[in-house]
């Protein structure tokens, strides 16, 4: 039985349970929210260690950590230092996104090293083997399509992006469209490439209710993936973008006539000015399922700086409806992410679902309170305590070191302490 299936039948699972308390919500409600697939769960019926982790409406806005190697650079061992310290700094979910190197290995040794839903995107390893054996990444067949994201959902994964939505009919459309950056996304440009060389619609499409049977053996959540966003601004809301949406909006309702749950995946890069509009287009076009969206960013001219243009377009993404932000680190459009652009990614995207959270969640907020009475009271030590990045506190005071206790930009010019000293008078 799935986690809808259950709560279809009136069922409070015990994930429901866990996850109620931890949200410090009603688990009626995450029942029925479940039940309609506006809700879900990770957590792979063979994934015994993870703690699960909902998605959606009526729950905190959550943050993914993208991590794994790639063909140029395979060290295990660091990708799980990066899946730690993502975890350490607020990540909810790790995607393992390995294209190099023993790719089952890896991906049993990360999810062995934490204790966080796991997400990957099984036609990575479908394509890297096809070039690990000297072939193109067109010569897949769709028994390798099929087997890697078997083998994912066996090994226990939570969530799997699956480009279902990369059909025929929008491919045909991609050569009678003009985009500036064209396809930006891996799986849905090798999909799209399949699809143009054999002539055949896409695999996980016209086959779509094998997948959802796969899904509901071991409850993975399935995250139809947006292998059509726009890479670019000038390419936001564009006919080809507006299609795949459409489309994976079917498909959410097919999925939940079987009980599967389903999140869909969103842009890219967007004008800050279009971000309301578009979340609130893909609300009703997916009936509400929980929306993942990357960025979206912003502007696209800040390389080294994607992860705050990232960040900016989180927080208003959130705040109109969209449900998951999957982090932006500095390294975005450069090369593979150090330790330390996962930690500004993160704490970034952190930042970014708090400032929504704490609008909703008495909880939440009660935190930035705490912090606005340290600060009132000059309690540096409280302050401290709060932050969310205590390294980085500790750093900026020790390398600033003030004969008062204000700090060294105002000293004893502090309006805090002046006002304070005045008032008691």
């Amino acid at each position: 039985m799935t986690q809808m299936e259950d709560a279809k039948k009136g069922i409070i699972t015990e994930e429901m349970k866990f996850i109620a308390e931890r949200e410090g919500i009603k688990a009626e409600e995450l029942r029925k929210n479940v039940a309609k697939g506006y809700t879900v769960i990770f957590r792979n019926l063979v994934h015994d260690w993870v703690k699960p982790v909902a998605v959606g409406r009526g729950v905190r806005v959550k943050i993914n950590a993208n991590i794994g190697t790639s063909r140029d650079i395979v060290n295990v061992e660091e990708e799980i230092e990066k899946a730690k310290i993502a975890m350490k700094y607020g990540a909810d979910t790790i995607m393992d996104l390995s294209t190099g190197g023993d790719l089952d290995k890896i991906r049993k040794k990360i999810m062995r090293a934490v204790d966080v839903p796991i997400g990957t995107v099984p036609i990575y390893q479908a394509a890297e083997e096809m070039l690990v054996n000297g072939k193109a990444i067109i010569e897949m067949s769709e028994d390798d399509m099929w087997n890697a994201v078997e083998k994912h959902f066996k090994d226990g994964i939570d969530y799997a992006t699956i480009h279902v939505g990369v059909t025929k009919e929008v491919v045909e459309k991609m050569k009678r469209t003009t985009r500036l950056v064209g396809m930006v996304s891996r799986g849905g440009t090798f999909l799209a490439a399949w699809i143009l060389h054999w002539e055949k619609e896409n695999p996980f499409y016209k086959d779509y209710d094998y997948l959802l049977e796969l899904a509901k053996e071991y409850d993975v959540v399935l995250s139809l993936g947006d292998g059509l966003r726009p890479g670019g601004l000038p390419d936001a809301g564009d006919e080809l973008q507006m299609s795949e949406l459409y489309t994976l909006g079917r498909l959410v309702r097919r999925a939940r006539e079987f009980g599967v749950q389903t999140m869909v995946e969103g842009p890219g890069h967007v004008p800050i000015d279009q971000i309301p509009m578009q979340i609130k287009i893909a609300k009703v076009a997916t009936d509400n399922a929980p929306f993942y969206v990357l960025g979206p960013l912003v502007t696209d001219i800040f390389p080294g700086y994607d992860h705050i243009a990232g960040a900016i377009g989180g927080a208003i993404a959130a705040l109109n409806g969209a449900d998951f932000l999957c982090y932006v680190t500095p390294a975005e459009h450069l090369g593979l992410p150090t330790k330390e652009h996962v930690r500004l990614g993160v704490i970034a995207t952190k930042l970014a679902a708090h400032a929504v959270n704490l609008t909703r969640f008495e909880e939440d907020y009660k935190k930035d309170y705490r912090m606005s009475l340290a600060r009132g009271g000059l309690n540096w030590r409280k302050q401290f305590e709060l932050a969310m990045d205590k390294e980085r506190f500790d750093e900026i005071r020790e390398d600033r070191p003030t004969s008062t206790e204000a700090c060294s930009m105002c000293g004893d010019l502090c309006a805090i302490r002046l006002i304070n000293d005045m008032l008691k008078r």
